[in-house]
C-alpha cells in the first residue's frame, strides 16, 4: 500500500486537484479492503454452510453492510464463522468510514489552523 502523506500544519493546504487525487486514492483502498472482507466471507460461507456462491454473496454483503444474514445457519461451524464474521464486517466497515472520511476531515481541520503570512 502506498504511504499516504499529509502536509503538516506549517505547510499550505493540497492543490484541489491533488486533494482529489488523495479521496480517489482513499476510496480505491477501502474498496479493497471492502472487495478482499468480500471474498473472505463468501468463502467462508461456502465451507462451512455449503451455500451457493450466489447465496454466500448475499450474506457476506449483507453482514459488511450490518444487516445480517439471510440464510439459517445449520452448522456449528457456519455459527461460529458467522459471528465471527461479523465482528470483524463491523471493523471493516469502521475502517472504511474512516479511510474515506480522513481526507476530507484533514482537511477541513487544517484549512483551520493555516494561517497564510
Amino acid at each position: 500500500m502506498r504511504h499516504f502523506r499529509y502536509e503538516g500544519r506549517l505547510e499550505p493546504p493540497l492543490a484541489r486537484p491533488h486533494f482529489v487525487r488523495r479521496i480517489v486514492a482513499h476510496i480505491g483502498v477501502a474498496a479493497g479492503i471492502l472487495a478482499g472482507s468480500l471474498l473472505l466471507g463468501m468463502v467462508g460461507y461456502v465451507h462451512y454452510e455449503a451455500l451457493s456462491w450466489t447465496d454466500a454473496f448475499v450474506n457476506a454483503a449483507m453482514l459488511l453492510g450490518g444487516m445480517g444474514p439471510v440464510n439459517a445457519l445449520q452448522t456449528e461451524g457456519g455459527k461460529i464463522f458467522a459471528g465471527l464474521y461479523a465482528l470483524y464486517a463491523g471493523l471493516v466497515f469502521l475502517i472504511a468510514t474512516g479511510l474515506v472520511l480522513a481526507p476530507a476531515f484533514h482537511r477541513l481541520l487544517h484549512k483551520f489552523h493555516w494561517s497564510e503570512e
